[in-house]
């Protein structure tokens, strides 16, 4: 495969090596022979992969550089950049897919050859995928010659792993090297969302889910809403980003079952949806949308008369407002749209005027708060708005449901998009939405203190109009009934009691000694133990070992999926007893020993797993070593705002192993003294705020 003129970056060959960026600055200052720039800027050079990969393996830090990271770095390195080199990949990826045997043809002659005859085979796929008007042109013979490397290389990535992974993983690692760029919808909301566009009423689902559904996302992004929908027969975009639209359209053919004309219809379009909608008179089934939030310029002062406005026209500071009518404008009678909404949406005077119309007419039907970290902005609790186009034989709903979702987080613990269950919110959302949606449902709605309930209209349409959930809740039973509070009280002194038996021993002082070091990088070199780097996700059921729960000292909590547009790199990396856990962020001095309970998870994003070998090194020496503040600070990178730990740089004395388990047991010890205090101060933390929920609810006596 050729790649000499694959170019790297600095962020690249951490990747590579799976170390921090600090680290590849030391290997330049202190190694000689690192290779020499080729391209780039002084301040962020580049480097020749085939050098790098060369000189990484002859100092023992890489065995072999994996197929999709050499296709990465090709792309990354591309000469027009990494967009049109992903637009390219994914139009050879779809010709891998749905014309196998023509590809085989085409990749048998010389890269020039190949180049000149690439455009008529890719431009029979993109016109069978997608018809006329489609935002992905067909790449020229000029534009398509430095892609050739690539595009062989995609298929032999396509080869191992299949088209649809093989450019999940690269449209994926486009999206993690540019954070910023990209508005993402997580797979656990993107799952939920299309969850409850389904049409449970509809004969069509008693056919396997497979009938006649139509779906349309107006602000598509990256295409993950749509990429939820199970089966569907049409499907339809639009993307105000050129750029971006061209590569949902290739992701979105490349998810879809079959090639060719066998797949769902495609049509995927550019342009500012709201000032020129691409599809004028289209009605769908199902509407999905993650709208840009706050927009003021989003054509209030151009769009005055339109049609779509039909419960009202929108402030220029509701333009959420304009996406949900747009949405609703899109849907045949009785379809269904499903909106993500800045909470601020449901309470805002400017806006009541629309949300009272939306309730009088039974158009808006649930409005479900999430909690925070489920999309951006990460920090605020984001609401979903599920409506159904109101038909001329339909009377208006009566009521209106509420979903709170969000789960009362532990007094002290921070909540996040790593510390989400999305199993645990999309039953609790599902089991309220499945009743009150039912078809013919005559019966109430059964309430649900504190998460849930089925609101008369008439109580909403006051002056305010205010939607938020929490407003209209039953309040939760307090948790702070004396016999309970007894029993926190009675863990707490037991804990305390704990606690103060595994007090250290007050600390004996002794001459400093003098002992010959070696690093981590230096112990895994010469076998003594493994370094392994989390992957982030795990396989089935399997629980995920975040960051978070090293710095808390709780269980495995993260979710298996793997991250937002991307494929898994690789498989996941399971915990052994024995095993240290390093955080590599946060600049903290934290390590944890995997015992038998956290044994068989996965390791997170952000961690570093050493893996001792017994008979070379103990464990909790290892790890108690690991911890001390000045090894920490020697081994952290201070370079950016964030601090980054460099685990191969951490500092280990030379010591025999009897002479390691005696330092072993008092490490150990002193773990367990760290966690009494912290189940104490989780319990003293209940208690305090349970003493002042009962007190302040007639539930508990003063005195």
């Amino acid at each position: 495969m050729p790649d000499s003129s694959t170019e790297v970056t600095a962020a690249g060959i951490a990747r590579l090596a799976g170390v921090g960026r600090a680290a590849v600055s030391n290997w330049r200052r202190r190694h000689a022979d690192f290779p020499k720039p080729v391209g780039g800027t002084e301040a962020s050079p580049s480097f020749a992969l085939p050098e790098v990969e060369a000189w990484l393996r002859d100092q023992g830090k890489l065995a072999e550089v994996p197929l999709r990271e050499r296709v990465w770095q090709q792309v990354a390195g591309h000469p027009d950049g990494a967009v049109t080199a992903l637009v390219h990949a994914g139009c050879a990826l779809l010709v891998v897919r749905d014309r196998p045997t023509a590809w085989l043809e085409i990749t048998a002659v010389s890269d020039a050859r190949m180049a000149g005859v690439l455009p008529a085979a890719l431009d029979h796929v993109l016109t069978a995928r997608f018809g006329a008007g489609r935002a992905v042109p067909t790449p020229t013979e000029a534009a398509l010659l430095p892609s050739v490397p690539l595009l062989r290389a995609a298929a032999e990535l396509a080869a191992e792993a299949g088209a649809r992974k093989a450019f999940d993983f690269l449209f994926g690692r486009q999206l993690d090297a540019n954070p910023r760029q990209y508005t993402l919808t997580p797979p656990g909301l993107a799952e939920l969302m299309a969850d409850l566009a389904e049409p449970v009423r509809e004969p069509a689902r008693q056919n396997g889910g497979k009938g006649s559904r139509t779906v349309l996302d107006p602000a598509a992004g990256t295409g993950a809403l749509l990429c939820a929908v199970g089966r569907p027969t049409a499907v339809y975009a639009q993307e105000a980003d050129p750029d971006l639209a061209a590569l949902t359209a290739l992701r979105l053919a490349l998810h879809s079952e079959g090639g060719g004309t066998d797949g769902p219809a495609l049509g995927v379009r550019t342009g500012d949806t709201l000032r020129a909608d691409a599809f004028p008179g289209l009605t769908v089934d199902a509407v999905l949308c993650h709208p840009p939030f706050n927009e003021r310029n989003w054509g209030h002062d151009d769009l005055a008369y339109d049609p779509r406005w039909e419960y009202g026209f929108p402030a220029r500071t509701e333009s959420e407002l304009a996406w949900v009518q747009h949405a609703l404008a899109h849907l045949r009678e009785g379809g269904t749209a499903v909106v993500l909404m800045p909470p601020a949406a449901a309470s805002r005077r400017s806006g009541r005027r629309i949300r009272a119309d939306l309730l009088r007419r039974g158009a808006l039907r649930a409005v479900i708060a999430l909690p925070a970290g489920a999309a951006p902005p990460y920090g605020i609790p984001l609401h979903i708005w599920v409506l159904r186009k109101p038909g001329a034989e339909q009377h208006p709903a009566p009521e209106l449901l509420v979903v709170d979702a969000a789960e009362p987080e532990a007094a002290g613990a921070p909540s996040g998009r790593d510390r989400l269950d999305w199993a645990a919110v999309r039953a609790a959302v599902l089991d309220a939405w499945a009743p009150f949606d039912a078809p013919g449902r005559r019966e109430p709605v059964e309430e649900r203190p504190g998460t849930s309930r089925a609101v008369p209209v008439i109580e909403l349409l006051d002056d305010d109009v205010d939607l938020a959930p929490a407003r209209h809740l039953p309040p939760l039973a307090s948790g702070a009934t004396a016999a309970e509070l007894v029993r926190v009280r009675e863990r707490l002194e037991e804990t305390l009691k704990l606690a103060a038996r595994r007090t250290p021993p007050p600390a004996a002082p002794c001459d400093q000694a003098r002992r010959p070091f070696t690093t981590v990088g230096e112990l895994a070199r010469a076998g003594a133990l493994r370094l392994r780097t989390g992957t982030g996700w795990g396989s089935g059921t399997t629980p995920v070992l975040t960051e978070h729960d090293v710095l808390s000292g709780t269980g495995p909590s993260g979710s298996p999926s793997a991250p937002a547009g991307a494929a898994p790199e690789g498989e996941p990396v399971l915990l052994e007893p024995g095993d240290v856990v390093v955080p590599v962020t946060g600049g903290t001095s934290v390590v944890r020993v995997v015992d038998e309970a956290t044994a068989g998870a996965a390791l997170g994003r952000n961690l570093q797993l050493l893996r001792p070998d017994p008979a070379a090194l103990d464990a909790w020496f290892l790890a108690g070593f690991l911890r001390g503040t000045a090894n920490n600070r020697q081994a952290s990178s201070y370079a950016s705002t964030a601090t980054r730990l460099d685990a191969r740089r951490l500092q280990v004395p030379r010591m025999p192993l009897a002479e390691q388990r005696t330092y072993g047991e008092q490490f150990s010890a002193l773990a367990a003294f760290e966690d009494a205090l912290r189940t104490a101060g989780r319990l003293g933390g209940q208690l305090v705020q349970g003493m002042y929920d009962g007190l302040t609810d007639g539930s508990v006596a003063p005195g």
